[in-house]
């Protein structure tokens, strides 16, 4: 199946939408096909600003309707308290608060980002898009993340190439309490990185203990910035560690 025979198929849909690489482009080419599709961002204390705006900003390029439904996503304990299924109950509530509005609005086909590339088997978030019979076209379709950005530079779109971004709450270590506080430390200390220029890493947090995973190519910036990295994360963190294993 094509994308095009997908959207040909389910003409009506509703974009559970990231603002990220692979729903962009689902978004773009369903309305390219004539798709009559709305799409929905989820705001939770799980998303960095840099991100709602992304969503915001592509939406309005593309002349899309986007809908925000604001969630205190930590008011779910099953959530709140990170064991291991985290990702499941998180997946869950979010993509039940959309099906839920979609409906509503008349979309009964709910569809997500999932790409060919994604290990369901890995990631137990998409136990719940089964559950809830959300559909993957971009997964249906073989699409990796590879041809995603392939035919995303193609058609112009800015996040081609933007980087995979994972929820803050992956950054919290599983068994501890996310909260609010702790969201927010890593949410700042990320963007004073991506302002000193760093492009791919993770700010991991344990306790009040804080590990910095960078890819290897960018090392020798970490050091040559060392100083001013501990400057400016130390009021947020008791400890800071530098993974020499890198990302």
């Amino acid at each position: 199946m094509t994308l095009r025979e997908f959207f040909e198929k389910n003409n009506k849909v509703a974009i559970g939408f990231s603002g990220g690489v692979d729903s962009s482009y689902l978004l773009y080419v369903a309305k390219k096909y004539n798709a009559d599709v709305k799409a929905y961002y989820v705001q939770t204390q799980f998303q960095p600003e840099f991100e709602f705006n992304d969503a915001i900003k592509f939406a309005k390029k593309i002349g899309i309707d986007l809908e925000i439904i604001v969630l205190d996503i930590l008011k779910c304990e099953a959530i709140k308290s990170n064991s291991d299924k985290r990702c499941y109950y998180c997946k869950k509530k979010i993509f039940t608060c959309i099906k839920k509005r979609a409906m509503e609005e008349g979309y009964t086909t709910i569809i997500d980002g999932t790409n060919a590339s994604d290990d369901i088997s890995a990631r137990p978030g998409f136990k719940a898009l089964y559950e809830l019979e959300i559909k993957s076209p971009l997964r249906e379709c073989g699409l990796t993340k590879q041809d995603i950005r392939k035919f995303s530079k193609k058609e112009g779109l800015f996040t081609w190439d933007k980087a995979a971004y994972s929820c803050l709450a992956t950054r919290i270590y599983t068994g501890n309490d996310i909260t609010d506080d702790k969201l927010r430390k890593i949410e700042k200390s990320e963007k004073i990185l991506f302002d000193l220029g760093f492009s791919d890493f993770r700010v991991r947090m344990y306790y009040d203990i804080v590990k910095l995973q960078f890819r290897e190519n960018e090392f020798e910036l970490f050091f040559s910035l060392r100083d001013k990295i501990l400057y400016e994360l130390s009021p947020f963190f008791d400890d800071i560690l530098f993974d020499l294993r890198g990302r």
